[in-house]
């Protein structure tokens, strides 16, 4: 199993930049994919962004493409999100997510077993 813990929430002016990182411990020895959902106040939990066990393979949803970039050290079991130019419509609570699967591209929320707890990002002026 996974357990994921998530850091670097805060609040933010619009157009700054935050990094989210999400540290993972467990059965980190086994190939694991990793990336980000989020879900806003009222909202329904969506899909943000997903990496490949090796980092070499992401996906976006089209919200953030150009603006998020997802990333993981594996030496350090750690894997981030940093993101540049945020509005207010990025206001959400974040999660980071895994699975022991081989397929980064899945975007629904039953396609990844674990969870960290979330972080509050909040883009406001």
């Amino acid at each position: 199993q996974l357990q994921l813990v998530e850091s670097g929430g805060g609040l933010v002016q619009p157009g700054g930049s935050l990094r989210l990182s999400c540290a993972a411990s467990g059965r980190t020895y086994s190939h694991y994919i990793a990336g980000w959902f989020r879900q806003a106040r009222g909202k329904e939990r969506e899909f943000v962004a997903s990496i490949s066990w090796d980092g070499t393979g992401t996906y976006y949803t089209d919200s953030v493409k150009d603006r998020f970039t997802v990333s993981r050290d594996n030496a350090k079991n750690t894997v981030y999100l940093q993101m540049n130019r945020l509005k207010p419509e990025d206001t959400a609570v974040y999660y980071c997510v895994a699975d022991y699967s081989s397929a980064y591209h899945y975007t629904g929320s039953d396609d990844y077993d674990y969870w960290g707890q979330g972080t509050q990002v909040t883009v406001s002026s």
